[in-house]
């Protein structure tokens, strides 16, 4: 399985599982646990979270499905910019570790910018690192700009997450080699497109035609997902909010797009020749 290499020589697989909208329903949640955990089983340790998405109620599922698993898991949460300045970010981690029901996460994020000074939360984040609580830091929805201003700092930012995917290419301009040449991992939420139009997209659908994993044919969502998994030292966090689901994006990573796949996919979603502002959702 593909792997990326943190600065500390962590290694993890270079799929991992989002949890953005999971945990809001009753009626989803035992199959979301179970997706979680096939995912585990599978060997995809990363799984990727937030004090935000639901309001607690991503990690209270996330921590559910762990329990007892904990050392499997390289354990992502984000602490939101409201809550950044120094106690806030304590407290905002410690609430996090409760709903988790650990005792430290592998990596705490700043979700994004906010108005706290960003001097502030790196010392808050460097502190929960000094106490144990956080293996290691890093940040979300930061552009070129924003890296060299942590660059500044001194800081030992670990990873920063960014939208990637074929309809949000600007990245590719300069921020994911400025942040490789940095030793920096790359997080790609939303690989496959926010809403499901990019699945829906015709060249997706005939390129997958062309293509087959273990479990029978490619589906544009795996096309979608390997095209992004291409690149060094990336890690792709995808949502499974089901065992098939699950199952599928794991099957994307047998796939190998050929030279006219990757130019056909320039062709229809143009990569960025300019410096263009970061996109976020």
């Amino acid at each position: 399985m593909k792997k990326v290499s943190f600065r500390d020589g962590t290694s993890v697989p270079a799929l991992g599982m989002g949890s953005w909208n999971i945990g809001d329903s009753t009626a989803t949640r035992a199959e979301e646990i179970a997706s979680l955990r096939a995912g585990l089983d599978a060997g995809l340790s990363v799984i990727d979270t937030a004090e935000m998405y639901g309001s607690g109620r991503s990690e209270r599922l996330v921590g559910e499905a762990i329990r007892g698993r904990r050392d499997e898991v390289f354990l992502i949460s984000k602490v939101l910019p409201s809550n950044a300045s120094y106690e806030k970010t304590l407290r905002s981690c410690e609430a996090s570790l409760q709903r988790l029901g650990t005792d430290r996460l592998d990596l705490y994020l700043l979700h994004w910018r906010g108005g706290v000074p960003l001097e502030e939360t790196v010392e808050a984040l460097t502190h929960l690192q000094t106490r144990g609580m956080i293996c290691r830091w890093g940040v979300s929805n930061f552009d070129t700009e924003d890296m060299q201003e942590l660059d500044a700092l001194d800081a030992d930012c670990a990873a920063n997450q960014i939208l990637y995917n074929l309809e949000a290419r600007g990245v590719e301009f300069d921020l994911l080699a400025r942040d490789r040449a940095a030793g920096i991992v790359s997080i790609a939420y939303s690989p496959l497109g926010q809403g499901g139009a990019l699945l829906e997209d015709a060249l997706l659908v005939d390129i997958a035609r062309d293509h087959e994993t273990a479990s029978g044919p490619a589906s544009p969502a795996q096309i979608a997902l390997a095209w992004t998994l291409r690149q060094p030292n990336l890690l792709a966090i995808p949502k499974a909010g089901s065992r098939p689901h699950m199952r599928k994006n794991i099957a994307a990573l047998e796939l190998t797009l050929r030279d006219e796949d990757y130019a056909r996919l320039d062709t229809h979603f143009a990569p960025p020749r300019r410096k263009v502002p970061l996109e976020m959702i």
